[in-house]
């Protein structure tokens, strides 16, 4: 009987989750409410707090799941932590270009929660803390090897994430309608791996180099 209220209890979660993404695809995280989600999920209303605080806690949940299934990927051929190889740093920007697509209305979710709950913003860095101490790890690791860097690893890195995440949402999230063309998978991710194995492949600027 446990096992069935239990499996009962994550069944619902699942669809709440599931109600949650194609609810935030119509209307947006802002304007979604908690009754949208349990009627998207054919649920009562009261069965959305038994599983969660609020939308931002479901949002986090989301956000973990996602991070999860990311988590899984790093056991997949082609990982590598040796960013002095073209070939990892394209792994990585492609991994995450498909993460971004593939949850498209829970980035968007994300944004839209940070930009109006700082509370949340701060939970939110704090949760994707260790993805960049990743990237900060696989700059070292290059960097140990003798590879010069062109700055502190832990700024390069910081650098790294804000270029590949506004790029995707330039481009995924916005469509690049307002550039006037659309961007293929194929050659967004093969710009920013360009860009990024020349940009810390370069060693440290000269002070006072121009640029350009």
């Amino acid at each position: 009987m446990t096992g069935t209220r239990a499996a009962r209890a994550a069944e619902t979660e699942s669809a709440l989750k599931e109600a949650a993404k194609r609810v935030f695809a119509r209307t947006g995280y802002l304007r979604a409410k908690i009754t949208d989600i349990t009627a998207e999920a054919d649920r009562a209303a009261g069965s959305f707090y038994s599983h969660f605080d609020g939308k931002e806690s479901l949002l986090e949940s989301l956000l973990a799941d996602m991070l999860a299934e990311g988590d899984q990927r790093v056991e997949e051929p082609g990982h590598s932590p040796d960013f002095s190889d073209p070939a990892a740093v394209r792994w990585h920007v492609a991994a995450y270009w498909q993460f971004v697509r593939d949850n498209r209305p829970v980035v968007i979710a994300l944004h839209q929660a940070a930009m109006v709950d700082e509370h949340f913003a701060r939970r939110l860095r704090e949760i994707l803390a260790p993805n960049l101490r990743d990237i900060v790890d696989h700059l070292e690791y290059i960097s140990a090897r003798g590879s010069s860097l062109p700055g502190d690893p832990l700024v390069v890195a910081s650098a790294l994430v804000t270029l590949i995440g506004q790029f995707a949402y330039t481009w995924l999230i916005g469509g690049g309608e307002e550039l006037g063309r659309e961007l293929g998978d194929e050659e967004a991710v093969d710009t920013l791996t360009a860009f990024i194995v020349r940009g810390i492949g370069g060693g440290p600027a000269a002070a006072g180099a121009a640029v350009g």
